[in-house]
C-alpha cells in the first residue's frame, strides 16, 4: 500500500525516521548519544562492583614503581640489562627483610606478645578509668559500638579480613608489581593503544608524569618511614621504654600512612611506655613529638621539594573517604590516589591553558591583519 492510497483512504502515516532507519543523521546522533551515556553507566556500576580488585591492580602498579625506581637508581651506578638489575633490586629487598627477620625474630615475635597484652591491660585501665566518670557506657555497649564502627568500613574489606584473604591480595599485588616491573613498555604502549592517535602525545606526557611523581612520592615515603622506625627504635631504647624494636617497626610502617598512621604509633608508644611507669611514659611523649616534629616541620619540607607536596587537610580528607569507602586498602593508597589526580588536573589545566593561548594568538594575529591592514599601506608624498 502506498502512501498516498493510505492518504486517500484517511489513514494517517508518521513521517519521522524511527530507530531502524540507520541512514538517517539524525538517528545516527541520537544513538550515538545515548550509547555514551549507556556506557558511562555501565563504567560506573563495574566500577563500583570490582572496587577491591582494582584496589589490588592499583596497589600492584604502585609497588611496580617502586621496584623501577629502584631500578632506575641502580641503573646510574651498573650500567647493565634492566632485568639484571630487577633481579638485583628483589634479592637486596628480600635479603633486607630476612636478615632483619633473622637477627631480631625472637625478640619481635617476644614482644608482639607482650605487646598485645600490654595493649589488652591499658585498654581496660583507660575504658574502666572513663566508664567511672560517667563519660562512657558500660564494656558491653563499648564493645558493640567498636564494632559497629569497624563494621561502617564496608562490606568491601570482607575480601580482606581474614588472614587467608590478606595473604592472597598480598600475593597478587606482589606478581602483579613484578610482572610490571619486569617489562613498563609493553604496558606502556597498550594504554597508548586504546587512546586516539589525537590524544595519544598528551596522554602519553601525562603517564609519564604519574609515573615519575609516583616514584618520587614513594621514595620520599621509604625515606620517611626508615628514619621514622630507626630514630624511634634508638630514642626508645635509650629511655628504657619496653619492646623498643617492635614499636621503631611499627612506627616505620604505619609512617607510609601520612596523619593517622602517625597517630597510631603515638598510641602504640604512650601505651607501652606507661605500662612500665610514669618515667617511661613521658619519655615515650617526649620521643613522639620530637620525632614528629623534626620528620614534619624538618624532613618531609625537605623531601617535598623534590617529590610531591601534598595539603596535609587534603591527604587526610582523602584517607577518611578512602578507608570509609574501600578500607584498609583504600586507607594505605589515599595518597597515591590524591597523587596521581593531582597530576592529571594539572596536565590537564596545562593542554586548556596552551588551547586558550593559541586561540588568543590566532584571535590576535586576525585581528591586527582586518585593523591594522589599512594603516600598513605607504603613505606620504612619495606614495
Amino acid at each position: 500500500m502506498s502512501a498516498d492510497s493510505a492518504a486517500a483512504e484517511g489513514i494517517e502515516v508518521v513521517q519521522e525516521p524511527g530507530p531502524n532507519e540507520m541512514r538517517d543523521p539524525i538517528v545516527r546522533a541520537e544513538l550515538k548519544r545515548a550509547s555514551v551515556w549507556f556506557g558511562l553507566a555501565i563504567g560506573v556500576a563495574l566500577v563500583v562492583l570490582l572496587i577491591q580488585p582494582l584496589l589490588i591492580i592499583f596497589a600492584g602498579l604502585v609497588f611496580a614503581s617502586l621496584l623501577d625506581g629502584g631500578v632506575r637508581l641502580l641503573g646510574r651506578v651498573l650500567p647493565i640489562p634492566r632485568g639484571l638489575r630487577l633481579l638485583i633490586v628483589v634479592i637486596l629487598v628480600i635479603a633486607f627483610i630476612g636478615s632483619v627477620f633473622y637477627l631480631t625474630g625472637v625478640q619481635i615475635a617476644m614482644q608482639a606478645g607482650q605487646l598485645s597484652t600490654t595493649l589488652e591491660t591499658q585498654g581496660n585501665r583507660v575504658v574502666a578509668w572513663i566508664s567511672g566518670l560517667g563519660l562512657m557506657p558500660g564494656r558491653a555497649d563499648l564493645a558493640g559500638m567498636l564494632q559497629q564502627a569497624l563494621g561502617s568500613v564496608g562490606r568491601l574489606t570482607s575480601a580482606v579480613g581474614s588472614v587467608l584473604g590478606a595473604a592472597a591480595s598480598l600475593v597478587m599485588i606482589l606478581t602483579i608489581g613484578l610482572f610490571v616491573a619486569i617489562e613498563p613498555r609493553i604496558y606502556e604502549r597498550g594504554l597508548q593503544w586504546m587512546v586516539p592517535v589525537a590524544a595519544r602525545d598528551e596522554f602519553a606526557l601525562t603517564i609519564g608524569r604519574m609515573a615519575r611523581t609516583l616514584r618520587v612520592l614513594l621514595a620520599g615515603r621509604l625515606l620517611g618511614m626508615l628514619f621514622e622506625g630507626m630514630l624511634t627504635w634508638i630514642l626508645l631504647s635509650i629511655a628504657g621504654v619496653p619492646m623498643a624494636l617492635l614499636l621503631g617497626i611499627l612506627t616505620g610502617i604505619l609512617a607510609f600512612i601520612p596523619n593517622i598512621g602517625a597517630f597510631v604509633s603515638g598510641v602504640l608508644m604512650v601505651s607501652v611506655g606507661f605500662s612500665a611507669g610514669y618515667d617511661q611514659g613521658f619519655w615515650a611523649i617526649i620521643i613522639y613529638f620530637a620525632v614528629q616534629t623534626f620528620d614534619g616541620y624538618v624532613l618531609i619540607p625537605l623531601v617535598a621539594k623534590r617529590t610531591v607536596d601534598l595539603p596535609p587537610a587534603l591527604t587526610l580528607s582523602a584517607q577518611i573517604l578512602a578507608s570509609t569507602l574501600f578500607g584498609l586498602l583504600g586507607l594505605a593508597l589515599a595518597d597515591p590516589m590524591v597523587a596521581m589526580i593531582k597530576v592529571a588536573l594539572e596536565s590537564e589545566a596545562e593542554r586548556s591553558a596552551r588551547t586558550s593561548a593559541t586561540l588568543r594568538r590566532g584571535f590576535q594575529w586576525r585581528f591586527r591583519h582586518r585593523e591594522g591592514g589599512p594603516s600598513e599601506l605607504p603613505s606620504g608624498p612619495g606614495a
